[in-house]
């Protein structure tokens, strides 16, 4: 993958761009928002990894910039990767299309093989959330009522979904069958009105509906 690195803790960006590099990625490395505006635009990567607290005033610059850079380039794969959870503008970053977008907090990123993994699905358009972005984007947010018609174990199942699990990952949790989840993620479409479409992904739509916000 072509990668850039937008983080301004210079020993995290140096040690994480050795890593990737070492495992076959090419990757670019900047320390503020203006620099991965600029670096994207010249030359768009597959992914950037971006902090969402970047210089001058270590708020949300990273944040805002990746919902710009995925106005500009929608192909981009955006990972968040953070200290914090930061609910300002993710709704916009999601709403303009999940496919792409992941979000893992430092502190919780415990191997660096989940970590690439998160990135390549991120990269190839998949969804990498970490739980506890999941659980404090649903406190921020209103559950609709047709989630209120979700069963305890499909509203599980869905979780995972917005943690970007596949039906094979959600069954190995629940030791169940790929069926049995099918099964579920079929009742979820339908109590969310989620009709089968050549122009919408059913499972995009139905994470998006979970994390809407107020």
């Amino acid at each position: 993958m072509r990668l850039i690195i937008a983080e301004d803790a210079a020993i995290l960006r140096d040690g994480l761009a050795q890593l990737l590099t070492l495992r076959g990625h090419e990757v670019a490395a900047v320390g503020d928002a203006a620099a991965l505006r600029a670096a994207v635009g010249e030359d768009p990567p597959d992914a950037a990894i971006v902090d969402i607290r970047l210089p001058p005033t270590h708020t949300d610059e990273g944040l805002r910039a990746s919902v710009e850079l995925r106005r500009r380039f929608p192909g981009l794969g955006v990972l968040l990767f953070s200290q914090y959870v930061e609910t300002r503008f993710v709704d916009q970053l999601l709403a303009e299309g999940s496919a792409g977008v992941g979000y893992l907090l430092k502190e919780r990123v415990v191997d660096i093989d989940d970590f690439i993994d998160a990135l390549q699905r991120v990269a190839s358009g998949g969804t990498a959330l970490d739980p506890e972005v999941v659980t404090q984007l649903m406190g921020a947010g209103r559950r609709t009522k047709e989630l209120g018609a979700l069963t305890p174990r499909e509203r599980e199942v869905l979780g995972l979904m917005a943690q970007g699990r596949t039906n094979a990952a959600i069954a190995k949790q629940f030791v169940v069958t790929e069926r049995a989840v099918e099964k579920h993620i079929a009742n979820i479409f339908t109590k969310l009105g989620l009709t089968a479409s050549d122009t919408d992904h059913r499972r995009v739509l139905a994470v998006l509906r979970y994390l809407e916000r107020r």
